[in-house]
């Protein structure tokens, strides 16, 4: 990239060392900003013969390779592990990231506690994937993640830009399902709706600090998990067009956070 808009800018990224996140770090790198990388590390289910074990590689991984990835770009990185369910961590992951690199001005909302559930009793999914029933366990691993957590990192950027009195920042959360419902996968539907409501939220009250929020819905995307069952579904249907990479989703989130995307705010952008 020869011209590098983001340059000076300082950006964190949630769910970062693989899929979405780390594309989209690596991308914000290419165009110039310092990338915190924020990760956590999970372990797919072993009872899960749907999931390729790349899939389970990539989500066990921690954030080197990203960060090395940044480096190579000529930007700097800082890792910071983190659980997003523990209401401290947010604090925790601008400390961190600030102390290393400067005043955040870019959030990019992708982690996700994400858990199969439904309300349905058939035992596999339309591309072989074990049901679980709703639980307890299952609504908090996403509604604590992907709605409190992100609303905490929003609400963390917010606090510090009004303290240095700050007239530029980007926020973009990523979504899927939402108010519409995500049925086979309720509870991951369920906390993208509210996160889609934070971030409108924040659009509105954060436009006067120079501040834009964003969500983008991307399509069906091969972060490891699509099989050949995910593509024929893909294939099959009227609703989904395409198997996309990450990149291709980053590159759309990046563009949000560049001053060519400065009077969008409170926008959905549905990739197909």
């Amino acid at each position: 990239m020869s011209v590098r808009p983001l340059t000076s800018r300082v950006a964190i990224v949630t769910g970062a060392n693989q899929g979405i996140g780390a594309a989209t770090a690596v991308a914000l790198a290419a165009a110039g900003a310092d990338v915190g990388v924020s990760y956590l590390r999970l372990q797919v289910p072993d009872d899960d013969p749907g999931r390729p074990a790349a899939y389970a590689e990539a989500r066990a991984r921690n954030g080197s390779a990203v960060v090395r990835a940044i480096e190579a770009a000529g930007r700097r990185a800082v890792p910071v592990e983190a659980d997003l369910s523990d209401p401290s961590t947010p604090r925790r992951i601008f400390d961190r990231v600030e102390a290393a690199l400067g005043p955040v001005s870019i959030l990019v909302n992708n982690a996700s506690g994400w858990r199969q559930d439904t309300f349905g009793g058939e035992p596999t999914d339309g591309v072989g994937r074990p049901n679980r029933a709703v639980t307890a366990a299952s609504i908090d691993s996403q509604l604590l993640v992907d709605a409190r957590g992100s609303a905490l990192m929003i609400s963390e950027l917010a606090t510090r830009a009004r303290r240095r009195n700050a007239d530029w920042g980007r926020i973009v959360s990523l979504t899927s399902g939402g108010p519409g419902g995500f049925p086979g996968e309720v509870s991951y539907g369920a906390a993208k709706a509210a996160l889609e409501s934070f971030t409108m939220s924040a659009a509105s009250e954060l436009a006067a600090a120079g501040i834009t929020a964003n969500v983008v819905h991307p399509p069906v995307t091969d972060t490891g998990w699509v099989t050949d069952a995910v593509r024929r579904l893909v294939a099959e249907s009227h609703d989904l067009h395409h198997v996309a990479e990450p990149d291709d989703v980053a590159e759309v989130v990046v563009w949000l956070c560049t001053d060519a995307a400065r009077l969008v705010t409170g926008t959905l952008i549905r990739l197909r």
